[in-house]
């Protein structure tokens, strides 16, 4: 990437994830329905079979209770191969994270679709084709004045929303029908036989980014066995990343960042040859045990700090601030054998039945995907801790 190219990235990525940019966007889209006066309109695309779909479809009658709005509901097919490149992998990836997530949330048991919802193939093209009008590319979607909110996942985000417009009907009830999930720090002695914690990742990753700090807590806490995973990015892999995807990650990255008092929006896109000089760097600092520090510092410099990876300075930078010197810089950078890790760290994870990063796995337990399931994670080490306590 060119040194034009790469500024032009970054005046984009912060102008894109800015306060005053996200304020503007949100007065426009608000503006037609001020002035005509109209009740305030949220769309829901519900993709029929999709698991997702089916939990966020179970809070569509108590959205409607709570909030002084018109709920629309419109059938739409699966996203293309495009956003998403891996179908049966995630197919069947959703439908074992959403019992989970159904379990955790007592949302078992209910109708898979929308009362009077048309889902032939003619309302279908209809959807999909408002979906993309709009701007968007899967299922399970909540989509109100420019703004797309995932399933049950980030619902608590579009309440939150409605309700700074005045819009709920019991402004006492401010508790979210689905909070975002937190950690639980449960107290516990670190086992004599240590859970391993693989954690499979990728330096061109946001949500990477947004998960490496609470991983790192979390190993520490249960006393776990951090394996870092290094792979590459699904577009260095070549899987298609469209615009509307890229968009839509950027800005959910931006929010959850917000959320979780981190850093983000400054970004120097490392794809390319910055991606393979912070891989080789993380390399040579796993030998150390310094990869994950290594890590951290690469994910904040170019997706928080505009550090340009792919230039001696950036580089520099992002190692020196973790105790690396040149001489470790030049070792790493002569060093190709990242390529082979990254490759057989890639086959190791759709062995396990994923496709994308950030993913996770303790030891005798099924991998999960996404840096909002960390709370799985969490479960899953006092589950093993638990029995390695029980055997002694």
């Amino acid at each position: 990437m060119s040194a034009l190219t790469l500024t032009v990235s970054r005046l984009v990525a912060r102008a894109l994830t800015s306060a005053s940019a996200r304020d503007a966007h949100r007065a426009r889209h608000a503006l037609p329905r001020r002035l005509s006066g109209r009740t305030a309109l949220v769309r829901y695309f519900h993709q029929p079979g999709d698991p997702y779909s089916t939990l966020a479809a179970a809070l569509l009658p108590t959205l409607r209770e709570r909030y002084r709005i018109e709920l629309e509901t419109h059938a739409v097919p699966p996203p293309d191969a495009a956003a998403a490149p891996d179908a049966t992998r995630l197919a069947a990836w959703a439908e074992r994270d959403a019992r989970r997530c159904a379990q955790r949330l007592g949302l078992s048991g209910h109708d898979p679709s929308p009362e009077g919802l048309a889902t032939d193939a003619a309302a279908l093209r209809r959807g999909a084709r408002l979906r993309t009008r709009l701007g968007h590319y899967l299922g399970a979607m909540f989509c109100f004045e420019g703004e797309w909110y995932w399933g049950v996942d980030r619902l608590h985000y579009l309440e939150s929303r409605l309700r700074s417009l005045g819009l709920a009907r019991d402004t006492d009830d401010v508790a979210p029908l689905v909070p975002p999930p937190a950690l639980r720090w449960v107290a516990a002695p670190v086992p004599a036989h240590r859970p391993q914690l693989h954690f499979y990742c990728s330096p061109r990753s946001p949500y990477t980014w947004l998960a490496v700090p609470r991983v790192r807590r979390l190993a520490a806490h249960y006393g776990a066995d951090l394996r870092l995973r290094m792979v590459l990015p699904m577009v260095m892999r070549g899987l298609p990343v469209p615009w509307p995807k890229r968009r839509y990650i950027l800005l959910d990255a931006k929010r959850e960042a917000d959320r979780l008092g981190l850093p983000f929006g400054d970004i120097a896109d490392p794809v390319g040859a910055p991606v393979e000089r912070g891989l080789a760097l993380v390399h040579h600092a796993e030998r150390h045990g310094r990869g994950i520090e290594v890590a951290e510092s690469f994910l904040r410099g170019v997706f928080a700090e505009g550090i340009d990876a792919g230039s001696d300075r950036g580089l520099t930078r992002i190692a020196s601030r973790v105790g690396l010197g040149a001489a470790d810089i030049r070792a790493a950078l002569a060093d190709d054998g990242w390529r082979a890790i990254a490759e057989a760290n890639r086959i190791e994870m759709l062995a396990q039945g994923l496709w994308g990063v950030p993913s996770f796995r303790v030891e005798g337990f099924e991998a999960v995907w996404g840096q909002d399931r960390l709370w799985m994670i969490e479960d899953d080490l006092v589950a093993h801790n638990e029995t390695q306590e029980r055997r002694t």
